[in-house]
């Protein structure tokens, strides 16, 4: 027997699904998720779940519209958008019971979260359909499609909505939980069941034991060289100090273990916190695979998944589309490590897509690592802002980490925002710190290059200095130039290449490879890692000589790190750079005022060191001529007028317009049949800006996801059919 009302239309043979059905499912999903969250609110006992409850209860109820079961019923729902906004009913119902919160979630469930304040200008008709015949058919309706409702959910009806200020950080929760429970389910009906009941528990106790046998056996032959010493002696103190506020930092220097004992201490504050789940947030995509590599080793309790405890998670993959949204990267999983661009890119979204990971994060340890590089500074005091909102209103505590940490809560040119001060542990003493520090001070020079340098001037330099060696260069294309001018005049086994243009596959593979290299230090000297920032933070390895183009002091700083990182070499060199003219070396020019600060340095003769870091903003900011702070007060502002659409639109912590391109044409071909899942596009995949994608002849397909379609290589990655289109087009590559 067909069901009369229908959610869902039959399709790619899968059964259609009842109205009734969906209802309760979602309605029943997203107030768990909402119980959930306040589980770790001291601010929220109720109001969230009433509020979600009230809204999943509605979201759909436009569909019962006659017009709409009609398509509803013709099992080609894919390709007929149903007639009538079935949104519209169901926010109608909402308002006039006075349910804003509740009305706000329905209304934005497909479309996004809007600007309130556009809203607001439209008096009567807030969040309500433009079109006046969609809001007549959908009052006219009403008591019939809730006498219907009610006859098919009698339990799932709308209560009184409770009195609760609806900060933005507690709507963009809102949503979050309807939408996942509604998208969950969706994607359930059509095969791509995400089962919940698997997703491993945190189990911290026994994580910090096996952490704890980790650690105990690094160090080898070498445990007792004082190096490490002073990691073992950071990872106790790290260990074992309780933590008795939201917010803590740990300000070390590279090669002090930072991996491991922040996790000891993220480990100890969800046992003493009855922590959900623990987040490590790195500033770099390629980063995660070391820092996951190593968790999987520490971490992982006998007969567990490794991928299913240690979730690595490389970008923003959110999909809309029901056809699609199975594909979304979502925070199920004990212990989660994103980037910094994908984590904050979800706090400040309106989507859904992306929100629905939110309300997994209430009652979570978040580990901030390399924090100074994790968002541009015109971004960093919004994010401040949303930290301390999770901090008081859901019970998330967070570490700052760095070897250049900067405290940018306390800048002078900062004062006039009046940023939260929250109480901030120290989780390493002074008398550990200047261990650290003594070690840390001689281990390289730092040195300039004064001229700017033609790409074969630069080569030539680096190929005569002490190897093996780090060259780093400010854009993806500027590192792929100069690694083929490398091969191309010395051969492969003289260059290896890492940045974002590899997918995460490769640039597991290629650090795997580099790492061995490295290891092979006395026989093996003659080459050099060319790369981009993407290696200057979290790599755990060790160059004899650097090279860094003009960037910023902390980069500089941050790079120096990976040189002569274990001690071992009494004259190791840290070069700064520039590059002469060259239309094949690309310009970051976000990097511009920054690199002009640390121009002047150098030129001045000031000695570079982590002490300079917060300085160095300052001079930043006060060279801008007051240029970051506007662009700060004004993020702030669209905050706190609830412009959700213009945050999502401007907030960009990296390029934030890039589409997800598949480098590997058996994934992609899966993928168009409806097949593949989150990790499978994640491995073989490259982000692509969305304006160049006709340049690079990407190819669409499905909605959301592209296939590289021009060269590509485990060298080069994309950037190989980049510079052999450029060949093709000019006739030769040094034009």
């Amino acid at each position: 027997m067909k069901e009369k009302y229908l959610a869902h239309s039959e399709k790619d043979g899968f059964k259609a699904q009842s109205y009734q059905a969906h209802i309760t499912a979602v309605t029943e999903t997203a107030a768990g998720y909402a119980a959930k969250a306040e589980e770790y609110s001291k601010k929220f006992s109720g109001e969230l779940e009433c509020i979600v409850r009230n809204a999943a209860a509605l979201h759909d109820l436009g569909k019962l519209l006659g017009e709409n079961q009609a398509v509803l019923h013709t099992n080609d729902e894919k390709h007929a958008r149903l007639p009538i906004n079935h949104v519209d009913a169901g926010c109608a119902e909402l308002l006039s019971n006075g349910a804003m919160y509740s009305a706000l979630a329905v209304y934005s469930h497909h479309r996004g979260l809007p600007d309130i304040s556009a809203e607001q200008s439209r008096g009567n008709l807030i969040f309500r359909d433009n079109k006046a015949d969609v809001r007549k058919a959908a009052e006219k309706s009403l008591p019939e499609l809730l006498l219907t409702h009610k006859t098919l959910c009698p339990n799932e009806t709308a209560k009184p909505e409770p009195r609760v200020n609806g900060n933005p950080m507690f709507l963009r929760m809102a949503l979050s939980c309807l939408a996942d429970a509604d998208h969950s389910d969706t994607a359930a009906v059509y095969g791509n069941t995400v089962n919940e009941n698997n997703i491993p528990p945190l189990r911290a106790k026994e994580r910090l034991e096996a952490l704890d046998r980790y650690v105990n056996f690094l160090g080898g032959n070498d445990r007792n060289d004082s190096r490490n010493r002073l990691r073992r002696e950071m990872y106790n103190v790290c260990r074992n100090i309780s933590v008795d506020t939201p917010f803590s930092v740990c300000d070390s220097p590279v090669g002090s273990g930072k991996t491991t004992a922040v996790m000891a201490n993220l480990l100890r504050q969800a046992i003493e916190n009855n922590a959900r789940r623990i987040f490590v947030i790195l500033p770099f995509t390629n980063i995660i695979q070391q820092s996951v590599n190593v968790y999987r080793k520490a971490l992982i309790l006998p007969d567990e998944n490794p991928e299913d405890v240690v979730a690595e998670l490389h970008f923003r993959a959110d999909f809309q589309s029901k056809e699609t949204r199975h594909l979304t990267s979502l925070w199920r999983a004990p212990i989660i490590v994103t980037t910094a661009a994908a984590f904050f890119g979800t706090l400040s979204s309106s989507k859904p897509s992306a929100l629905r990971r939110l309300h997994e994060l209430p009652g979570s340890v978040i580990f901030l690592d390399e924090a100074h590089c994790s968002l541009p500074i015109k971004l960093m005091p919004l994010a401040w802002q949303w930290m301390n909102t999770l901090a008081e209103d859901w019970n998330c505590r967070w570490v700052l980490a760095s070897g250049s940490l900067v405290r940018f809560w306390e800048l002078r040119s900062l004062y006039s925002l009046k940023l939260p001060h929250p109480e901030i542990a120290e989780l390493t003493d002074s008398e550990l710190h200047k261990k650290l520090a003594d070690y840390e001070a001689g281990r390289v020079t730092f040195r300039t290059l004064p001229n700017a340098l033609s790409r074969g001037e630069l080569i030539k330099i680096v190929q005569e200095s002490a190897g093996p060696r780090l060259l780093i260069v400010n854009t993806v294309q500027s590192a792929a130039v100069i690694a083929n001018d490398i091969c191309t005049e010395y051969g492969r086994q003289c260059v290896e290449h890492l940045s974002t243009a590899l997918t995460p596959k490769d640039r597991a593979s290629a650090l795997n490879h580099i790492m061995t290299r490295l290891k092979n230090d006395k026989n093996d000297t003659n080459w050099t890692l060319v790369a981009t920032s993407c290696v200057e933070a979290g790599m755990d390895f060790s160059f004899r000589t650097g090279f860094r183009e003009n960037s910023s002091l902390l980069s500089l700083l941050q790079a120096a790190g990976r040189v002569n990182r274990d001690g071992k070499c009494d004259s190791a060199e840290m070069w700064s750079f520039s590059f002469a003219d060259d239309e094949m070396l690309t310009q970051n020019k976000n990097l511009k005022y920054s690199a002009l600060v640390l121009e002047r340095y150098l030129k001045n003769g000031v000695k570079i060191n982590p002490e300079l870091s917060t300085s160095s903003l300052e001079d930043e900011i006060t060279i801008e001529g007051g240029v970051t702070l506007r662009h700060i007060k004004h993020f702030i502002s669209l905050e706190e007028d609830m412009s959700f659409k213009s945050m999502d639109e401007e907030f960009e912590p990296i390029e934030n317009d890039a589409v997800i391109a598949v480098t590997d044409d058996h994934i992609a071909d899966m993928i168009a049949r409806g097949g593949g899942g989150p990790r499978m596009i994640q491995e073989c995949s490259v982000t692509i800006r969305r304006s160049r994608a006709a340049k690079y002849e990407l190819s669409e397909i499905i909605p959301e996801v592209y296939r590289w379609t021009l060269g590509y290589d485990d060298f080069l990655g994309y950037m190989r059919g980049v510079l052999d289109k450029r060949r093709f087009e000019t006739g030769f590559l040094n034009a």
